[in-house]
């Protein structure tokens, strides 16, 4: 009976889902298919021409590929898609136009403003009407357990990939330390583990919503909904009616929001394309591809294994993230993925009531990608300053930088932030930190990047542990 509302709650709350499976699934117009050529041989000839010298020929021959791309895709209304083409956009303004990309970066910050104006009210309307629409509060604890082992076991994991790649790939051997010229974000002091609890719950909710705090919202959310469920029927009735059109108002307003989401990501990199360029630095280029050289073993080793160990359609949960993940990529903050993740997981098929409860949770204790980087960035600066790490010492700094990041937002440069907190309690120095600054946003965007995938593996995986994911929706 519970398992039947929640999919009618699904169903009312998403009554195009099928729609928009179906669209997602046509393929595309032969005219279509005929403008990408045409733009990919303009672009491609651009590049071509720019390395042989000729860089006004080829960037006239790049936009003017950008431009048939846009005139041709105008119909096409994939967010995916405008996404990746304002990315490319953005890496071409930059390149081209330093000074002018250098104006686009308010429409980064306005998305992100909109994003953390949507995200406390959507959390507390979905997972209170999540938990007291359920009516099994059995559930709840049962989820949260399951769902903080994991949480563990991947975050680990993650830890020890990320070090046994830098280790293998001495990334940071043998790096001069006297050219990084960088101011760093401000580093916070480690927290206890007693703080760390401590602040899981709110002193007060209006100062969380207004701080941000998104693991504290979704702690007083749950209490709230289960205080809502254990009230009689008659009394609950009234209030969870009205979170309800809550949740459908909030929906409907992160769609429209949405709508900004490629713009927002194509001007974050051509800020950043236009404030450092393209040049490349050896060692920390060496740094970069041995961290994305470490995500993709976690996917292939951790991730890839734990969907097929759960029977979770590879496919089908590709095509549910890849949205939320490709914006997490450009912006570089998990938290401007978080009101599109959830709602993808739903229509994947993840019922409401774990997926407004894992992927919030998750935020601040699943964060695979910055276990990665930590410890790929804190190993690579222990080389860069000549220290020979010993196994024991190896072992108390990992557990060290995994108490730390606990409960840190998933913004831009938390890593870097973490890693500086911590840098003294792990003995490290901190001019190789800094120069981490010359390759952190294109690592960062890695980062965000696994974080949102992560967390919606997770909910998809405690959803099949509950026998509650539901995978009958058409997929074509």
């Amino acid at each position: 009976m519970a398992k039947d509302r929640g999919r009618r709650m699904t169903e009312w709350v998403h009554p195009m889902t099928s729609t928009v499976t179906a669209a997602r699934t046509r393929s595309l117009p032969r005219s279509t298919r005929i403008v990408w050529r045409v733009s990919t041989v303009l672009w491609s000839g651009g590049v071509a021409a720019g390395l042989l010298g000729a860089s006004g020929a080829g960037m006239g021959l790049r936009v003017a590929g950008l431009i048939v791309c846009a005139a041709g895709s105008l119909r096409l209304s994939s967010l995916l898609f405008w996404t990746f083409f304002c990315m490319i956009a953005g890496v071409e303004l930059g390149l081209d136009a330093p000074y002018a990309a250098a104006q686009t970066h308010f429409l980064a910050d306005l998305f992100l403003r909109l994003i953390r104006m949507i995200v406390a009210p959507l959390l507390f309307a979905t997972i209170t009407t999540g938990i007291a629409g359920h009516g099994q509060l059995r559930s709840i604890g049962r989820v949260a357990v399951k769902a903080l082992i994991y949480f563990e076991v991947v975050t680990t994991l993650g830890l020890v990939i990320g070090a046994a790649a830098i280790s293998l790939s001495g990334a940071g051997w043998g790096v001069h330390l006297t050219g990084a010229a960088a101011v760093p974000p401000a580093a916070q002091a480690p927290q206890t583990w007693q703080q760390i609890l401590l602040n899981i719950f709110p002193e007060n909710v209006a100062q969380a919503v207004a701080q941000n705090q998104i693991l504290q919202v979704a702690v007083f959310s749950v209490l709230f909904a289960t205080a809502l469920a254990m009230l009689p029927e008659a009394k609950r009735a009234p209030l969870f009616s009205v979170l309800q059109s809550l949740g459908v108002v909030m929906f409907q307003l992160t769609r429209i929001v949405m709508w900004l989401a490629p713009l927002a990501a194509g001007a974050a990199l051509a800020y950043t394309v236009g404030a450092v360029g393209l040049r490349a630095m050896i060692p920390l280029a060496n740094l970069g591809i041995t961290y994305y050289a470490a995500l993709l073993a976690f996917t292939i080793l951790v991730q890839l294994p734990s969907l097929l160990l759960f029977r979770i359609p590879v496919g089908r949960f590709l095509s549910a993230v890849g949205e939320p993940a490709s914006i997490g990529f450009a912006t570089t903050t998990s938290e401007a993925a978080l009101p599109l993740a959830i709602e993808r997981m739903e229509e994947f098929g993840v019922p409401r009531w774990i997926v407004s409860f894992v992927i919030p949770t998750g935020y601040s204790f699943n964060l695979t990608g910055s276990s990665v980087y930590l410890s790929v960035a804190a190993i690579f600066c222990a080389q860069a300053a000549g220290i020979h790490l010993s196994a024991g010492r190896l072992v108390a700094m990992l557990a060290i930088l995994m108490l730390a990041s606990k409960g840190v937002a998933g913004v831009p440069r938390a890593g870097l932030v973490v890693l500086l907190a911590t840098a003294s309690a792990i003995d490290l120095p901190t001019a190789p930190i800094l120069l981490i600054l010359g390759i952190d946003t294109l690592m960062d965007m890695g980062r965000t990047l696994m974080n949102v995938v992560g967390n919606c593996i997770a909910s998809a995986i405690i959803a099949r542990s509950e026998g509650e994911l539901s995978l009958s929706a058409p997929t074509e």
